[in-house]
């Protein structure tokens, strides 16, 4: 009984992690995201997503806020 509950403690985890690093795809594709638009200067958008990624980081990943470039220009 035991193997089988390790089993599927790994089952898991595995599926766990795989979660983890799809969100993180969708964060990086985000990030992309709101560099494009604060490039061709939608910068009231590129502001509001950045907002969305940095509660998602914080209050659902749990990991600290990451400033992106665009945070730290003064057109935001």
């Amino acid at each position: 009984m035991a193997r089988n509950s390790n089993s599927r403690t790994s089952k898991q985890q595995n599926e766990t992690e795989r979660y983890r690093q799809a969100a993180e795809d969708a964060l990086q594709q985000l990030d992309w995201t709101i560099g494009y638009l604060h490039g061709i200067k939608k910068t009231d958008i590129s502001r509001a997503l950045a907002k969305n990624r940095s509660f998602i980081r914080k209050q659902l990943m749990g990991m600290s806020e990451e400033p992106l470039p665009t945070q730290q220009t003064d057109e935001t």
